[in-house]
């Protein structure tokens, strides 16, 4: 046992000790020890986003940090088995950091774990494509991860690549964007569990935080991958504020016959960093996993799971 292994098995071991309340006046306590200015902000961008929880200071509304508490202590052995799924002990100790940020608000090890080295998502130790990649990017917004797929690994290392994006706006300046590369196919649709009708919900803050509900003015059309696509994939990023897990449902045939490679947000809520990869491991057991930070050392957001098939590194 490393101290990587000792850290998280310590927090681990507390979170088992204590109960979910002792869990969450602990996380208000650490939370009121901040600076002022941090707290204001940190409250500021939780209720602007709406996917944590609520979190009102002068109104006592703590619902952020309560929804925190539940998922440490209510799911520590998920916690646990994602640990020992993990294949190298940069996605362990990136774990330890995330869990620890949301118990201690402690912001240091957060960004000891930061990524500095590689683009979102193109992880060169982990993503080897070939020409042969078919791709599918759900969010693509105005193709930034495209474009910083071409960047990486060149124009020829793909044979097609689906787009899939919900605003109008993000898709104009992804087709612009795009306009000069062979085989991308851009679709305006929801990718969903099954296919029906839904709606776009639109974010006050930013395009690319617009999502899908029931309810609202602009009908979209919501497909699942598994019949919206008949090719094989190999190659599948998501960041779809908080509908992975639905997406995931939805291409559970060709996940499990073709283990394409999976690139997925995993911080819209305080449950999808434990829920995503049980998804996928109850849909094809045969990946290892990885996990990756790009986000804020703050508030743990940005954070990519990685799903390769075994051995295949």
């Amino acid at each position: 046992m490393n101290r990587i292994d000792e850290n998280f098995q310590e927090l681990a071991l507390e979170l088992k000790r204590k109960s979910k309340e002792e869990i969450f006046n602990h996380i208000k306590e650490c939370y009121f020890k901040l600076p002022n200015e941090l707290r204001i902000s940190i409250e500021k961008y939780l209720n602007t986003y709406n996917y944590w929880g609520k979190l009102e200071e002068q109104r006592g509304e703590y619902e952020s940090l309560y929804y925190r508490a539940t998922s440490l202590k209510e799911h520590i052995e998920d916690y646990i088995w994602l640990y020992q799924k993990l294949t190298d002990y940069r996605s362990k100790n990136l774990l330890y950091a995330i869990l620890n940020n949301w118990y201690n608000f402690d912001m240091e090890k957060t960004k000891d774990v930061l990524e500095i080295n590689y683009d979102k998502y193109w992880d060169l130790d982990i993503i080897n494509p070939s020409k042969e990649e078919v791709i599918v990017d759900l969010g693509a917004y105005i193709g930034d991860s495209i474009l910083s797929y071409f960047t990486n690994y060149g124009m020829n290392n793909y044979k097609k690549i689906y787009a899939y994006e919900i605003t109008p706006e993000s898709i104009e300046k992804l087709k612009n964007n795009t306009r000069y590369y062979k085989n991308i196919e851009i679709r305006k649709k929801a990718v969903l569990d099954m296919p029906k009708k839904v709606f776009m919900k639109k974010s006050l803050e930013e395009q690319s935080a617009n999502t899908i509900s029931d309810i609202g003015e602009e009908i979209l059309e919501g497909v699942s991958l598994d019949l919206d696509i008949p090719d094989n994939i190999s190659l599948l990023k998501m960041d779809i504020e908080g509908k992975e897990s639905q997406a995931l449902i939805g291409c559970q045939n060709h996940i499990r016959r073709e283990t394409p490679k999976l690139l997925i947000s995993v911080y819209h809520n305080y449950d999808d960093l434990w829920k995503i990869p049980r998804i996928v491991d109850e849909i094809n057991p045969n990946y290892q996993y990885y996990l990756r930070y790009f986000g804020s050392t703050i508030f743990p957001t940005e954070i990519i799971l990685y799903a390769i098939k075994k051995n295949n590194i």
